[in-house]
Protein backbone atom coordinates (compact mmCIF):
# COMPACT_ATOMS: atom_id res chain seq x y z
CA UNK A 1 0.00 0.00 0.00
CA UNK A 2 2.24 2.43 1.14
CA UNK A 3 4.56 2.47 -2.49
CA UNK A 4 0.99 3.60 -3.69
CA UNK A 5 0.52 6.44 -2.31
CA UNK A 6 0.99 10.17 -3.25
CA UNK A 7 0.01 13.55 -2.49
CA UNK A 8 -3.75 13.54 -2.09
CA UNK A 9 -4.35 9.87 -2.10
CA UNK A 10 -7.06 8.73 -0.12
CA UNK A 11 -6.14 5.52 1.88
CA UNK A 12 -9.17 3.41 2.77
CA UNK A 13 -8.69 0.65 5.94
CA UNK A 14 -11.90 -1.82 5.97
CA UNK A 15 -13.28 -1.84 9.13
CA UNK A 16 -13.41 -5.63 8.84
CA UNK A 17 -10.34 -5.97 8.20
CA UNK A 18 -8.54 -8.58 9.65
CA UNK A 19 -5.03 -6.84 10.39
CA UNK A 20 -5.96 -3.08 9.89
CA UNK A 21 -6.14 -2.48 13.90
CA UNK A 22 -2.40 -4.27 14.31
CA UNK A 23 -1.25 -2.54 10.92
CA UNK A 24 -2.32 1.29 11.09
CA UNK A 25 -0.36 2.09 14.04
CA UNK A 26 3.05 1.51 11.33
CA UNK A 27 1.24 2.57 8.15
CA UNK A 28 0.37 5.90 9.65
CA UNK A 29 3.92 6.34 11.04
CA UNK A 30 5.82 5.72 8.18
CA UNK A 31 3.42 7.94 5.88
CA UNK A 32 3.84 11.06 8.28
CA UNK A 33 7.74 10.48 8.37
CA UNK A 34 7.53 10.41 4.46
CA UNK A 35 6.44 13.86 5.31
CA UNK A 36 2.74 13.34 4.67
CA UNK A 37 -0.33 14.83 6.79
CA UNK A 38 -3.39 12.79 7.82
CA UNK A 39 -5.97 14.88 7.37
CA UNK A 40 -9.85 14.45 6.89
CA UNK A 41 -11.63 13.81 3.74
CA UNK A 42 -13.42 17.19 3.80
CA UNK A 43 -10.08 19.21 3.70
CA UNK A 44 -8.95 17.48 0.11
CA UNK A 45 -12.19 17.19 -1.64
CA UNK A 46 -13.15 19.59 -3.64
CA UNK A 47 -16.06 21.52 -3.57
CA UNK A 48 -16.41 23.85 -6.42
CA UNK A 49 -16.95 22.74 -10.10
CA UNK A 50 -14.35 20.12 -11.07
CA UNK A 51 -13.86 17.40 -13.13
CA UNK A 52 -12.85 13.92 -12.88
CA UNK A 53 -9.58 12.82 -14.78
CA UNK A 54 -8.84 9.68 -16.46
CA UNK A 55 -6.95 8.15 -12.72
CA UNK A 56 -10.14 8.96 -10.54
CA UNK A 57 -8.32 12.43 -9.48
CA UNK A 58 -10.34 15.38 -8.86
CA UNK A 59 -9.33 18.56 -11.01
CA UNK A 60 -10.73 21.85 -10.71
CA UNK A 61 -13.13 22.82 -13.91
CA UNK A 62 -11.78 25.10 -16.13
CA UNK A 63 -14.41 27.98 -16.93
Amino acid sequence: MTGKVQSGSIVLFHNAGEHTPEALPDILDYLLAEGYKIVPISKILLTCDYTIDHEGRQCPAVQ
